[in-house]
């Protein structure tokens, strides 16, 4: 369970520098959003490896699923826009194809 705490929080610095590199670029915001948005995302990537797997691709792959569901939480909150149902869908079945790819070496070694 803790792997999905380090997803969360890793997708939650990812999409945020992603954001403020979409604030400069699309929505003409200053440039000063460049140094919170590499700072988030330095962030992103030093919180990524901690993630317990034994191999990093693993790791990434399962990462999507928890990414997903966080966008779709991140349009809700910071952008203030309603996901849809068939988002909520979509994430559940990402979620879970994560949970199979965490979990799937444990089954196929049993």
């Amino acid at each position: 369970m803790i792997n999905y705490f380090w997803f969360f929080l890793a997708a939650v610095f990812e999409i945020g520098g992603c954001y403020a590199f979409y604030l400069w670029l699309r929505l003409g915001k200053s440039a000063w959003w460049i140094a919170p948005a590499l700072l988030s995302l330095t962030l992103f990537g030093l919180i990524l490896t901690r993630v317990e797997a034994a191999y990093a691709g693993r790791a990434y792959a399962a990462y999507g699923g928890i990414y997903i569901v966080t966008s779709l939480i991140w349009l809700a909150v910071i952008e203030r826009a309603r996901p849809l149902s068939t988002d909520w869908m979509g994430a559940l079945l990402c979620v879970l194809g994560a949970t199979l790819i965490v979990l799937g070496p444990r089954f196929h070694n049993a």
